[in-house]
């Protein structure tokens, strides 16, 4: 709060007495997860639709999940399944990411600052550690333009977020490499020091990590942790199931045997963990990509880019318990129920914190909306 006029920081000490403990994790599903290997499986659709995996039973009577996410169909009765996200800006990773972290496009006269940027600037720090986390850091190689990030956008440096990696490069307010801000000791222990059950339950792997520090970081006072699951695209195997060799490798079998299970593993260990410490009914949970993929397949067996519909799991801070949002046509192609736009998911984040969606973030004699419409419906509503 260091450089805040005195009204600023009334303002401020204020809204962190609304907000209380809440706290938010998007856990960003980098390449865009498909629709139908992940959360809204189309088991009776010709086999040119329903793809190469099986649909399993989830706890809640008529739901299922694909057979990559065992564990969290056991937990179906403690979470919420959108299936009906949706943008129609540019079907490419850039836009869907930039949507994603902020809920509104750049256009010339503003470069949209994060949600966690901008919960840092209306909420500030808490606990002695920063108000936003960045695991591990920017999504690089995405192919279009690297300054849509989820940095500070506007607001500038002071409120770019905080990397656990000194390494790992950090978006500035131009979107640029910025040094990461040391902190005088680590935030939070190191994985590899928790019981061998702790670190098995989570998976040894990097979902298992990010997902792990996500809860520790909480449990430490952040208010927002941002997590790319993949924070590199080309030549990787990621959520971006192309089948195409050697730029997007990933098929739909790594859903089921790679990335799928090593997922679920991570996202199922972070709601038991956050339940058993009692901070899940205090923490927004948001699983999602930035797009879904195609309801049909390519000549590879893989899919390509779909904004039209994609799913999301979204858990605590506030939002029903087995529940599902929305509904896709017989073969995952469009929304029939209840569409939900990435502006309305980043507004839920807001809700979530206790911060207005439909109010503005004020920097100085400059003042930004938090999202582009007059008022953006809140999955709490």
């Amino acid at each position: 709060m260091v450089g805040l006029s005195m009204a600023e920081r009334a303002a401020v000490a204020k809204a962190q007495e609304r907000s209380g403990p809440r706290s938010v994790i998007l856990v960003v599903m980098n390449g865009g997860p498909s629709q139908l290997e992940t959360f809204d499986p189309k088991p009776d659709a010709p086999s040119h639709v329903r793809g190469p995996l099986r649909s399993i039973a989830t706890k809640i009577p008529g739901v299922h999940l694909s057979e990559g996410f065992p564990r969290l169909a056991r937990r179906a009765d403690r979470f919420t399944i959108v299936r009906s996200l949706h943008h129609d800006a540019a079907p490419i990773h850039e836009t869907g990411h930039q949507l994603l972290y902020a809920g509104r496009l750049p256009n010339r006269a503003c470069q949209p600052a994060s949600l966690g940027a901008a919960a840092s600037r209306l909420l500030g720090p808490r606990g002695g550690a920063p108000a936003y986390v960045l695991l591990p850091g920017p999504v690089v190689d995405l192919g279009v333009r690297r300054e849509l990030t989820a940095g500070s956008g506007w607001l500038g440096s002071e409120y770019a977020p905080h990397l656990l990696e000194q390494h790992a490069p950090s978006p500035d307010s131009t979107g640029g490499d910025a040094e990461p801000v040391e902190m005088p000791e680590p935030l939070i222990p190191e994985f590899a020091s928790e019981p061998v059950e702790i670190r098995e339950e989570y998976g040894e792997t990097d979902f298992g990590l990010r997902l792990w520090q996500s809860a520790r970081l909480v449990e430490r006072g952040v208010r927002v942790v941002i997590v790319n699951l993949c924070p590199k695209l080309h030549g990787e195997v990621t959520w971006d199931a192309h089948a195409h060799k050697p730029s997007a490798p990933g098929t739909l079998f790594d859903y089921r045997d790679t990335i799928g299970p090593q997922f679920d593993r991570a996202c199922a260990a972070l709601l038991d963990d956050l339940d058993a410490g009692g901070l899940l009914s205090e923490t927004l949970v948001i699983c999602t990509g930035e797009f879904g993929r195609t309801p049909f397949l390519n000549a590879a067996g893989g899919r390509e880019h779909w904004t039209q519909c994609w799913s999301a799991l979204v858990a605590g801070g506030g939002v029903p318990e087995g529940a599902v949002i929305g509904a896709t046509d017989a073969r995952g192609r469009s929304i029939i129920d209840h569409p939900v736009s990435l502006s309305a998911l980043v507004a839920t984040a807001y809700a979530s914190l206790r911060i207005d969606p439909r109010s503005s973030v004020t920097l100085g004699a400059r003042a930004e909306p938090l999202l582009d419409v007059d008022a953006v419906s809140s999955l709490l509503a």
